[in-house]
């Protein structure tokens, strides 16, 4: 999605719970906080970007149903890292035992910790320039596995905790591997070009 930049003076930095009060004051902005302190807006997606990460969410959720392994959030979910910086990914999984450990106001504003598992899916308008740098800095706050998922370009990036990212052409499924055991995430439609698309690029 597209993003604005608002950069913020050092010398006035917003703590956490003055960041939370800021977006719950603002609640149609989309806010993301950098570690730097500054502030992202973020326009809403499209209508297909919308309806793929319904999809994403969904499957997630009837995973984690049956076997209660933890809690699945969307993209309205703000997460405090250990940097400082309060990201919202598209999708997101946190592990019961970690989720249980913090206090019930922790839970009801940003929760300070990084997601075990999350998801960013690329929308047209999307650039990989600036994504790239927040799936590094999710791997470096200590998200165990990351997919950064590209359907124009029939791509994922896959980041792992302490390795180097993996990149895929065109997969038909994802799985979600010891983080997500028995998780896999059919994703061979994201790269199914709808008639006009396909018409576009002259197939």
């Amino acid at each position: 999605m597209l993003q604005s930049v608002l950069r913020l003076p050092a010398s006035a930095p917003l703590t956490p719970d003055q960041f939370y009060d800021l977006c719950c004051a603002n609640p149609d902005w989309n806010l993301e906080q950098t570690a730097a302190g500054d502030l992202v807006l973020m326009a809403p997606t499209g209508g297909n970007t919308g309806r793929q990460n319904a999809d994403l969410v969904t499957d997630l959720t009837l995973w984690n149903r049956q076997t209660k392994l933890g809690y699945v959030f969307d993209s309205s979910t703000g997460f405090t890292l250990a940097n400082g910086a309060t990201r919202a990914p598209d999708l997101a999984w946190v592990r019961r035992d970690r989720w249980e450990t913090l206090s019930m106001s922790q839970q009801e504003k940003f929760p300070p910790l990084a997601p075990d598992f999350l998801v960013e899916l690329m929308s047209p308008t999307d650039r990989l320039t600036d994504l790239q740098p927040k799936m590094v800095e999710y791997q470096d706050n200590g998200v165990q596995l990351g997919w950064l998922i590209n359907p124009k370009a029939g791509q994922v990036e896959i980041y792992r905790i302490g390795q180097e990212k993996e990149v895929l052409q065109v997969p038909p499924t994802l799985s979600g591997e010891t983080v997500l055991p028995g998780f896999i995430l059919q994703i061979d439609s994201l790269w199914q070009r709808s008639p006009w698309e396909a018409a576009e690029v002259g197939e």
